[in-house]
C-alpha cells in the first residue's frame, strides 16, 4: 500500500467568530496528485493556509510524514517539506527573480540552493534569462513560474499549488498543467487546489470536492467526472 504523506482527520478553523472549515478529512499518498476542488469561497484557501499553519487549527489532527503538525509552527512545516505555493502568487516585487528565488531555499535545503537553482532554471528558461530583473516587472504567467520556481526550491515532499491557473490565458494554462504533470512524473506529490475542474481531473489521480467548508464528496478522478452532481455543478453537462 503507498505510503500516507498527509492525513487530515476532523479539521475545522477559521477567522475570528466566523468558522469556515467544519470537519474536513483528507489525504495524500506519496508520489500522487490529488485535486481539492470547489467554487469561490468554499473554503479551499483557508485549508491550505491552516495545513501551512498560517491559520491555528482549532479542532482536528494534520499529520504529515507520519508527525503531528496540528500545531506546528509555519516555519517547521516547511522545514518538514509541506510546501505552499500560495493564490495570487505572493512573489516579491521589488526583488529580483534570483533573489525569489534564493528565499524560496531559506528554511529547507539551503545547502543544496545551486543545484536546485539549475534545476529550476532548467524547467523555466525564461526564469533563467530574466534572473536579474525585478520580478514585479514581468508577466503574470512568468510571475506564476516564479511562485512555483521558489517552491521547489524548497525541494518539497508535498506541493500545495493553489489556484495555479487563476488569471492565465488558455495557452498558459495548458503549460501549468503539463509541469504538474511531469513534476508527478519525477515522483513528486502535489495538492492541486483548483477551480479548473476539467483539467484537474485530467491530471489528478484522486479528488475532493469541497462546499461551503466541508468535503462533500470524493473519489478516483474517473469516479468524480462520472458523477452526474459534478458534472451538472462544475462542468454545466
Amino acid at each position: 500500500m503507498t505510503e500516507t504523506l498527509l492525513s487530515v482527520r476532523g479539521l475545522r478553523s477559521g477567522y475570528g467568530a466566523v468558522e469556515v472549515l467544519r470537519g474536513v478529512d483528507l489525504d495524500v499518498h506519496a508520489g500522487e496528485i490529488v485535486a481539492l476542488l470547489g467554487s469561490n469561497g468554499a473554503g479551499k484557501t483557508t485549508f491550505n493556509h491552516t495545513l501551512s499553519a498560517v491559520v491555528p487549527a482549532r479542532a482536528g489532527s494534520i499529520r504529515f510524514d507520519g508527525r503531528d503538525i496540528t500545531r506546528a509552527h509555519y516555519r517547521d512545516v516547511v522545514g518538514l517539506g509541506l510546501i505552499h505555493v500560495p493564490e495570487g502568487r505572493r512573489i516579491f516585487p521589488n526583488l529580483s527573480v534570483l533573489e525569489n528565488l534564493e528565499l524560496g531555499a531559506f528554511v529547507r535545503a539551503r545547502t543544496h540552493r545551486a543545484g536546485n537553482l539549475e534545476r529550476v532554471f532548467s524547467i523555466f528558461p525564461r526564469l533563467a534569462e530574466r534572473r536579474s530583473q525585478l520580478a514585479g516587472t514581468m508577466s503574470g504567467g512568468e510571475q506564476q513560474m516564479l511562485a512555483v520556481g521558489r517552491g521547489l526550491m524548497g525541494e518539497p515532499r508535498l506541493l500545495i499549488l493553489d489556484e495555479p491557473s487563476l488569471g492565465l490565458s488558455p495557452l498558459l494554462v495548458e503549460e501549468l498543467f503539463g509541469l504538474i504533470a511531469r513534476l508527478h512524473g519525477e515522483g513528486l506529490a502535489i495538492l492541486l487546489v483548483e477551480q479548473n475542474v476539467a483539467q484537474s481531473l485530467e491530471i489528478a489521480q484522486r479528488a475532493y470536492v469541497m462546499e461551503n467548508g466541508a468535503i462533500e464528496f470524493s473519489g478516483t478522478a474517473a469516479q468524480l467526472l462520472a458523477t452526474d452532481r459534478l458534472r451538472q455543478a462544475y462542468l454545466g453537462v
